[in-house]
């Protein structure tokens, strides 16, 4: 089970259309990515780093990515996902995002 942030309940519409990316990576740490249109048109991306245990890392909300397609965004965030999760990007950079 994930622990969800502040940023997720805030970023969260199921009204709206979606895609998602979920993975698991070998040392257990969990990546969701999600994408959107708003009502706007506007392509918006959810980015959450959680560890094996569900425990919430990191959580990341773009609420526009300007001239991004839905796919395009996605590729981005899981790739941004999975530095963080490397150790690339701080937990830091991140919660100031």
């Amino acid at each position: 089970m994930r622990y969800r942030g502040e940023k997720f309940w805030a970023w969260a519409d199921p009204t709206l259309h979606h895609r998602y990316h979920d993975e698991v990576l070998n040392d257990g740490t969990k990546i969701d990515v999600q994408v959107r249109l708003s009502r706007t048109g506007e392509t918006q991306l959810f980015i959450g780093v959680y560890g094996e245990s569900g425990t919430l890392i990191a959580e990341e909300a773009y609420y526009t990515r300007p001239h991004e397609t839905m796919s395009r965004a996605l590729v981005w965030g899981v790739g941004r996902a999975r530095s963080f999760a490397a150790g690339s990007i701080s937990v830091k950079s991140i919660q100031n995002a």
